[in-house]
């Protein structure tokens, strides 16, 4: 790492949540709501839903899969829906269209269920993001190793998660910043493969600690290693 390397500061996150004039009763209904809801709801009803099932290993781990699943009673679909890796969206309207399609293709092949009535109805909602600084930084590797010890589930969630949208790049900001400001692309690489959805937030922040303590000790001297290796 260069002297001038930036720093990483830590963020933590809190979500004002609100309930939509929006709701559906029928995969129909459902469909018009996925079409008519704001980013800020997909996002709520996805991405966020994710971080908020942190304990859940397993199960669906979006809104729309898990209704369609409990309420909706139509297991196919479901298992589509929550198929969808969000990782892979850089942008709202991108994952917004493929829940659509994937709704509508369903529909056309079983209009039969298009108005069946759901057990419950299934409520759009939204959140605004607040931000605040979590209180740690890191300029090192071992700092940075002590921030991700250190900070909470939802700073976790920010960061490796929800990151995708800001950076608008398949990353993680944990990822990007050990590969643009310490050089560590390798290291980088293997933290942005942990499949969050085979891991609680736990698991993946325990990976990622592994991760770096191995990354830690191939740059140590040989007898240190030995040292470690024989604990």
């Amino acid at each position: 790492m260069s002297a001038g390397a930036a720093q990483f500061e830590f963020f933590t996150v809190a979500y004002l949540t609100k309930i939509c004039n929006i709701s559906a009763g029928n995969l129909a209904e459902l469909l018009q709501g996925l079409e008519q809801c704001s980013d800020a709801s997909i996002f709520h009803h996805t991405f966020q839903t994710l971080g908020t099932h942190h304990y859940l290993t397993e199960g669906f781990s979006n809104d729309f899969a898990q209704w369609v699943l409990a309420d909706a009673n139509r297991d196919a679909l479901a298992e589509q829906l929550a198929a969808l890796d969000i990782r892979e969206y850089t942008e709202i309207a991108a994952l917004r269209g493929e829940l659509c399609r994937l709704v509508k293709e369903y529909l056309k092949q079983n209009p039969q269920f298009a108005e069946q009535q759901a057990l419950e109805r299934f409520y759009f909602c939204e959140s605004q993001e607040i931000t605040l600084p979590f209180g740690v930084t890191a300029r090192t590797l071992d700092e940075f190793r002590a921030g991700v010890t250190k900070i909470s589930h939802a700073s976790f969630h920010f960061h490796f998660l929800s990151s995708r949208l800001r950076l608008h790049l398949r990353t993680n900001d944990f990822s990007h910043w050990l590969a643009n400001c310490l050089g560590q692309k390798s290291l980088a690489e293997q933290i942005d493969r942990i499949d969050i959805y085979t891991n609680t937030l736990d698991g993946a922040r325990a990976k990622i600690l592994q991760l770096i303590d191995i990354q830690r000790r191939s740059n140590d001297p040989p007898e240190r290693v030995a040292a470690y290796s024989a604990r």
